[in-house]
Protein backbone atom coordinates (compact mmCIF):
# COMPACT_ATOMS: atom_id res chain seq x y z
CA UNK A 1 0.00 0.00 0.00
CA UNK A 2 2.74 2.40 0.93
CA UNK A 3 4.70 1.43 -2.20
CA UNK A 4 1.71 2.28 -4.41
CA UNK A 5 1.34 5.67 -2.76
CA UNK A 6 5.04 6.32 -3.26
CA UNK A 7 4.80 5.55 -6.98
CA UNK A 8 1.83 7.88 -7.32
CA UNK A 9 3.65 10.68 -5.53
CA UNK A 10 6.70 10.12 -7.71
CA UNK A 11 4.61 10.30 -10.86
CA UNK A 12 2.87 13.43 -9.55
CA UNK A 13 6.22 15.12 -8.88
CA UNK A 14 7.51 14.21 -12.29
CA UNK A 15 4.37 15.60 -13.92
CA UNK A 16 4.66 18.81 -11.90
CA UNK A 17 8.32 19.18 -12.92
CA UNK A 18 7.45 18.53 -16.54
CA UNK A 19 4.64 21.07 -16.43
CA UNK A 20 6.99 23.61 -14.79
CA UNK A 21 9.62 22.92 -17.39
CA UNK A 22 7.11 23.33 -20.22
CA UNK A 23 5.87 26.60 -18.74
CA UNK A 24 9.44 27.87 -18.43
CA UNK A 25 10.11 26.98 -22.06
CA UNK A 26 6.90 28.72 -23.13
CA UNK A 27 7.82 31.82 -21.10
CA UNK A 28 11.29 31.92 -22.66
CA UNK A 29 9.74 31.63 -26.09
CA UNK A 30 7.33 34.47 -25.32
CA UNK A 31 10.16 36.67 -24.04
CA UNK A 32 12.22 35.90 -27.13
CA UNK A 33 9.26 36.85 -29.27
CA UNK A 34 8.96 40.17 -27.40
CA UNK A 35 12.68 40.83 -27.85
CA UNK A 36 12.35 40.06 -31.52
CA UNK A 37 9.45 42.48 -31.80
CA UNK A 38 11.49 45.15 -29.96
CA UNK A 39 14.43 44.52 -32.26
CA UNK A 40 12.20 44.87 -35.31
CA UNK A 41 10.69 48.13 -33.97
CA UNK A 42 14.09 49.57 -33.07
CA UNK A 43 15.47 48.64 -36.46
CA UNK A 44 12.50 50.28 -38.13
CA UNK A 45 12.95 53.44 -36.04
CA UNK A 46 16.69 53.57 -36.82
CA UNK A 47 15.97 53.05 -40.52
CA UNK A 48 13.41 55.87 -40.58
CA UNK A 49 15.79 58.20 -38.71
CA UNK A 50 18.55 57.32 -41.18
CA UNK A 51 16.26 58.10 -44.11
CA UNK A 52 15.31 61.47 -42.56
CA UNK A 53 18.97 62.37 -42.03
CA UNK A 54 19.83 61.35 -45.59
CA UNK A 55 16.99 63.50 -46.93
CA UNK A 56 18.24 66.44 -44.84
CA UNK A 57 21.79 65.91 -46.11
CA UNK A 58 20.54 65.80 -49.70
CA UNK A 59 18.64 69.06 -49.18
CA UNK A 60 21.74 70.69 -47.64
CA UNK A 61 23.90 69.43 -50.48
CA UNK A 62 21.50 70.90 -53.03
CA UNK A 63 21.56 74.19 -51.13
CA UNK A 64 25.38 74.16 -51.04
CA UNK A 65 25.52 73.44 -54.76
CA UNK A 66 23.11 76.31 -55.44
CA UNK A 67 25.18 78.72 -53.30
CA UNK A 68 28.39 77.54 -54.96
CA UNK A 69 26.95 78.14 -58.44
CA UNK A 70 25.68 81.55 -57.32
CA UNK A 71 29.12 82.49 -55.98
CA UNK A 72 30.74 81.37 -59.22
CA UNK A 73 28.28 83.54 -61.15
CA UNK A 74 28.94 86.56 -58.91
CA UNK A 75 32.69 86.10 -59.16
CA UNK A 76 32.46 85.89 -62.96
CA UNK A 77 30.38 89.07 -62.99
CA UNK A 78 32.84 90.85 -60.70
CA UNK A 79 35.76 89.69 -62.80
CA UNK A 80 34.20 91.32 -65.86
CA UNK A 81 33.53 94.58 -64.03
CA UNK A 82 36.71 94.69 -61.93
CA UNK A 83 39.27 92.49 -63.72
CA UNK A 84 42.05 93.14 -61.21
CA UNK A 85 40.23 93.35 -57.92
CA UNK A 86 38.87 89.78 -57.66
CA UNK A 87 42.27 88.11 -58.01
CA UNK A 88 43.83 90.73 -55.76
CA UNK A 89 41.35 90.18 -52.94
CA UNK A 90 41.51 86.38 -53.18
CA UNK A 91 45.29 86.28 -52.89
CA UNK A 92 45.91 88.77 -50.07
CA UNK A 93 44.72 88.67 -46.47
CA UNK A 94 43.34 91.75 -44.77
CA UNK A 95 46.45 92.09 -42.64
CA UNK A 96 48.65 92.34 -45.75
CA UNK A 97 46.69 95.19 -47.33
CA UNK A 98 48.14 98.70 -46.92
CA UNK A 99 45.66 100.91 -45.08
CA UNK A 100 43.87 103.57 -47.08
CA UNK A 101 43.60 106.79 -45.05
CA UNK A 102 40.66 108.65 -46.56
CA UNK A 103 40.74 112.31 -45.51
CA UNK A 104 37.42 114.13 -45.68
CA UNK A 105 37.02 117.83 -44.83
CA UNK A 106 33.40 118.66 -43.96
CA UNK A 107 31.37 121.62 -42.77
CA UNK A 108 27.91 122.23 -41.36
CA UNK A 109 25.17 122.55 -43.99
CA UNK A 110 21.74 121.07 -44.67
CA UNK A 111 23.05 118.26 -46.89
CA UNK A 112 26.05 117.37 -44.69
CA UNK A 113 24.58 114.23 -43.13
CA UNK A 114 23.27 113.04 -46.51
CA UNK A 115 26.72 113.51 -48.08
CA UNK A 116 28.51 111.73 -45.24
CA UNK A 117 25.97 108.89 -45.33
CA UNK A 118 26.58 108.23 -49.02
CA UNK A 119 30.34 108.31 -48.52
CA UNK A 120 30.30 106.05 -45.46
CA UNK A 121 28.17 103.48 -47.31
CA UNK A 122 30.90 103.33 -49.96
CA UNK A 123 33.68 103.02 -47.37
CA UNK A 124 31.95 100.06 -45.69
CA UNK A 125 32.86 98.01 -48.78
CA UNK A 126 36.57 98.83 -48.57
CA UNK A 127 38.93 96.64 -46.54
CA UNK A 128 41.51 98.28 -44.27
CA UNK A 129 40.21 101.80 -44.61
CA UNK A 130 40.66 104.48 -41.92
CA UNK A 131 38.41 107.51 -42.33
CA UNK A 132 39.81 110.83 -41.06
CA UNK A 133 36.95 113.31 -40.89
CA UNK A 134 37.95 116.93 -40.19
CA UNK A 135 35.24 119.45 -39.42
CA UNK A 136 35.58 123.10 -40.39
CA UNK A 137 34.43 124.31 -36.97
CA UNK A 138 35.64 125.59 -33.61
CA UNK A 139 34.35 122.43 -31.94
CA UNK A 140 33.34 118.94 -33.00
CA UNK A 141 29.61 118.96 -33.66
CA UNK A 142 27.25 116.38 -32.08
CA UNK A 143 25.76 115.55 -35.49
CA UNK A 144 29.09 114.42 -36.97
CA UNK A 145 30.25 112.77 -33.73
CA UNK A 146 27.09 110.65 -33.45
CA UNK A 147 27.13 109.89 -37.15
CA UNK A 148 30.69 108.55 -37.06
CA UNK A 149 30.01 106.43 -33.97
CA UNK A 150 27.27 104.54 -35.77
CA UNK A 151 28.86 104.54 -39.25
CA UNK A 152 30.63 101.19 -38.88
CA UNK A 153 33.81 102.66 -40.37
CA UNK A 154 37.13 102.95 -38.50
CA UNK A 155 37.52 106.69 -38.03
CA UNK A 156 39.39 109.60 -36.47
CA UNK A 157 37.38 112.76 -35.78
CA UNK A 158 39.24 116.09 -35.88
CA UNK A 159 38.30 119.75 -36.21
CA UNK A 160 39.86 123.10 -37.10
CA UNK A 161 38.28 126.34 -38.24
CA UNK A 162 39.17 127.97 -41.56
CA UNK A 163 40.42 131.54 -41.01
CA UNK A 164 37.65 134.13 -41.53
CA UNK A 165 39.32 135.71 -44.55
CA UNK A 166 39.26 132.42 -46.49
CA UNK A 167 35.67 131.49 -45.68
CA UNK A 168 33.18 131.53 -48.56
CA UNK A 169 30.19 133.85 -48.34
CA UNK A 170 26.62 132.57 -48.66
CA UNK A 171 26.39 133.41 -52.38
CA UNK A 172 30.07 133.03 -53.34
CA UNK A 173 30.92 130.53 -56.12
CA UNK A 174 32.71 127.42 -54.83
CA UNK A 175 35.87 128.23 -56.79
CA UNK A 176 36.34 131.73 -55.36
CA UNK A 177 38.34 130.65 -52.31
CA UNK A 178 40.08 127.37 -51.43
CA UNK A 179 38.08 125.02 -49.21
CA UNK A 180 39.27 122.28 -46.89
CA UNK A 181 42.91 123.36 -46.93
CA UNK A 182 43.37 123.75 -43.17
CA UNK A 183 41.41 120.54 -42.59
CA UNK A 184 43.57 118.47 -44.96
CA UNK A 185 46.72 119.90 -43.39
CA UNK A 186 45.49 118.94 -39.90
CA UNK A 187 44.87 115.37 -41.10
CA UNK A 188 48.43 115.24 -42.48
CA UNK A 189 49.68 116.49 -39.08
CA UNK A 190 47.80 113.67 -37.37
CA UNK A 191 49.19 111.01 -39.71
CA UNK A 192 52.75 112.25 -39.32
CA UNK A 193 52.48 112.17 -35.52
CA UNK A 194 50.38 109.05 -34.95
CA UNK A 195 51.25 106.47 -37.64
CA UNK A 196 54.63 104.92 -38.47
CA UNK A 197 54.54 104.16 -42.19
CA UNK A 198 57.57 101.84 -41.84
CA UNK A 199 55.54 99.55 -39.58
CA UNK A 200 52.06 100.24 -40.93
CA UNK A 201 52.16 100.85 -44.71
CA UNK A 202 49.43 103.10 -45.99
CA UNK A 203 48.10 105.39 -48.70
CA UNK A 204 46.51 108.82 -48.27
CA UNK A 205 43.50 109.83 -50.35
CA UNK A 206 41.63 113.14 -50.14
CA UNK A 207 38.03 111.98 -50.41
CA UNK A 208 35.70 114.97 -50.37
CA UNK A 209 32.18 114.26 -49.16
CA UNK A 210 30.46 115.59 -52.29
CA UNK A 211 32.15 113.21 -54.75
CA UNK A 212 31.00 109.83 -56.08
CA UNK A 213 33.40 106.87 -56.00
CA UNK A 214 33.57 103.55 -57.84
CA UNK A 215 34.97 100.84 -55.55
CA UNK A 216 37.58 100.11 -58.20
CA UNK A 217 39.39 103.37 -57.50
CA UNK A 218 40.36 102.13 -54.03
CA UNK A 219 41.88 98.98 -55.50
CA UNK A 220 43.76 101.11 -58.03
CA UNK A 221 45.37 103.27 -55.33
CA UNK A 222 46.10 100.54 -52.74
CA UNK A 223 49.69 99.81 -53.80
CA UNK A 224 50.78 103.35 -54.59
CA UNK A 225 54.57 103.65 -54.24
CA UNK A 226 54.91 107.43 -54.74
CA UNK A 227 51.90 109.36 -56.06
CA UNK A 228 49.31 107.61 -58.21
CA UNK A 229 47.02 109.56 -60.57
CA UNK A 230 43.86 108.96 -62.64
CA UNK A 231 41.02 110.81 -64.41
CA UNK A 232 38.18 112.61 -62.62
CA UNK A 233 34.76 112.96 -64.21
CA UNK A 234 32.46 116.00 -64.39
CA UNK A 235 35.06 118.60 -63.43
CA UNK A 236 36.61 121.81 -64.74
CA UNK A 237 33.80 122.47 -67.21
CA UNK A 238 34.68 119.21 -69.05
CA UNK A 239 33.27 115.69 -69.10
CA UNK A 240 36.55 114.68 -67.45
CA UNK A 241 40.09 115.84 -66.71
CA UNK A 242 43.00 113.42 -66.83
CA UNK A 243 46.77 113.01 -66.89
CA UNK A 244 48.17 112.37 -70.37
CA UNK A 245 50.38 109.28 -70.59
CA UNK A 246 53.05 108.56 -73.24
CA UNK A 247 54.23 105.30 -74.80
CA UNK A 248 56.64 104.76 -71.90
CA UNK A 249 53.63 104.87 -69.56
CA UNK A 250 54.77 108.14 -68.01
CA UNK A 251 52.65 111.22 -67.32
CA UNK A 252 53.86 114.08 -69.50
CA UNK A 253 50.96 116.60 -69.50
CA UNK A 254 47.37 117.26 -68.44
CA UNK A 255 44.05 117.20 -70.27
CA UNK A 256 42.25 120.19 -68.71
CA UNK A 257 40.69 123.45 -69.82
CA UNK A 258 41.93 125.53 -66.88
CA UNK A 259 45.61 126.45 -67.03
CA UNK A 260 47.11 123.17 -68.27
CA UNK A 261 50.56 124.68 -67.59
CA UNK A 262 50.06 124.19 -63.85
CA UNK A 263 52.71 121.84 -62.37
CA UNK A 264 49.98 119.39 -61.37
CA UNK A 265 46.78 120.33 -63.18
CA UNK A 266 44.74 117.74 -61.34
CA UNK A 267 41.66 117.62 -59.11
CA UNK A 268 41.97 116.73 -55.43
CA UNK A 269 40.08 113.48 -56.14
CA UNK A 270 42.56 112.47 -58.84
CA UNK A 271 45.56 111.28 -56.85
CA UNK A 272 46.73 109.26 -53.83
CA UNK A 273 50.03 109.44 -51.94
CA UNK A 274 52.11 106.76 -50.26
CA UNK A 275 52.12 107.50 -46.52
CA UNK A 276 55.89 106.96 -46.26
CA UNK A 277 56.46 109.69 -48.86
CA UNK A 278 54.30 112.04 -46.78
CA UNK A 279 56.28 111.27 -43.64
CA UNK A 280 59.59 111.64 -45.44
CA UNK A 281 58.43 115.15 -46.40
CA UNK A 282 56.83 115.85 -43.03
CA UNK A 283 57.02 119.63 -43.36
CA UNK A 284 55.12 119.78 -46.66
CA UNK A 285 51.55 121.12 -46.53
CA UNK A 286 48.91 122.62 -48.81
CA UNK A 287 49.25 126.39 -49.17
CA UNK A 288 46.01 128.20 -48.41
CA UNK A 289 47.44 131.30 -50.16
CA UNK A 290 47.98 129.46 -53.45
CA UNK A 291 46.26 130.99 -56.52
CA UNK A 292 43.01 129.52 -57.79
CA UNK A 293 43.59 126.00 -59.15
CA UNK A 294 47.03 125.67 -57.61
CA UNK A 295 46.12 124.13 -54.23
CA UNK A 296 46.97 120.59 -55.36
CA UNK A 297 50.21 121.76 -56.96
CA UNK A 298 51.20 123.66 -53.81
CA UNK A 299 51.56 120.33 -52.02
CA UNK A 300 52.54 117.85 -54.73
CA UNK A 301 55.40 120.00 -56.04
CA UNK A 302 57.07 119.61 -52.63
CA UNK A 303 57.03 115.80 -52.58
CA UNK A 304 57.13 114.39 -56.14
CA UNK A 305 58.21 115.05 -59.73
CA UNK A 306 55.95 114.48 -62.73
CA UNK A 307 58.12 111.65 -64.07
CA UNK A 308 57.61 109.74 -60.81
CA UNK A 309 53.81 109.75 -61.01
CA UNK A 310 52.09 106.36 -61.32
CA UNK A 311 49.24 106.38 -63.88
CA UNK A 312 46.35 104.14 -62.79
CA UNK A 313 42.89 103.36 -64.19
CA UNK A 314 44.17 101.64 -67.33
CA UNK A 315 46.80 104.32 -67.98
CA UNK A 316 44.36 107.10 -67.14
CA UNK A 317 41.73 106.06 -69.69
CA UNK A 318 38.95 105.06 -67.27
CA UNK A 319 36.90 107.23 -64.91
CA UNK A 320 36.26 105.81 -61.42
CA UNK A 321 35.53 109.03 -59.50
CA UNK A 322 33.18 111.91 -60.28
CA UNK A 323 33.20 115.46 -58.94
CA UNK A 324 29.46 115.50 -58.20
CA UNK A 325 27.67 117.97 -55.94
CA UNK A 326 24.37 117.66 -54.12
CA UNK A 327 21.90 120.31 -55.19
CA UNK A 328 21.39 123.07 -52.64
CA UNK A 329 17.97 122.51 -51.00
CA UNK A 330 15.14 124.91 -51.74
CA UNK A 331 13.29 125.91 -48.57
CA UNK A 332 10.31 127.81 -50.01
CA UNK A 333 7.70 125.77 -48.12
CA UNK A 334 9.84 125.65 -44.98
CA UNK A 335 10.16 129.46 -45.05
CA UNK A 336 6.38 129.75 -45.25
CA UNK A 337 5.99 127.46 -42.22
CA UNK A 338 8.56 129.50 -40.29
CA UNK A 339 6.66 132.71 -41.02
CA UNK A 340 3.49 131.00 -39.81
CA UNK A 341 5.26 130.04 -36.61
CA UNK A 342 4.90 126.35 -37.34
CA UNK A 343 8.28 125.10 -38.68
CA UNK A 344 9.23 121.46 -39.13
CA UNK A 345 10.07 119.66 -35.89
CA UNK A 346 13.58 120.87 -34.95
CA UNK A 347 14.16 117.69 -32.93
CA UNK A 348 14.25 115.56 -36.08
CA UNK A 349 17.80 115.43 -37.37
CA UNK A 350 18.20 115.64 -41.15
Amino acid sequence: MSRSIFHKLLILCMCSSLIGFLMMVMNIGFNCQNVEHQKTGLAKEINEKYKRQMNELEAKEKNINFISKRLDFLQTTLRRQYPYAVDYISQITDDDLPTIYAITPTYTRHVQKAELTRLSQTFLHIKNLHWIVVEDSENKTPLVAKFLERSGVVFTHLNTKTPQYYQLGENDPSWLKPRGVEQRNLAIDWLVKNVDANKEPGVIYFADDDNTYDLQIFHEMRNTQTVSVWPVGIVGGLKFERPLVNAEQKVYAWYTAWKPERPFAIDMAGFAINLLLVQQNSEARFDIKAPRGYIESSYLIKIVKMEDLEPKADLCTKVYVWHTRTEKPKWKQEDILIKQGNPSDPNIEV
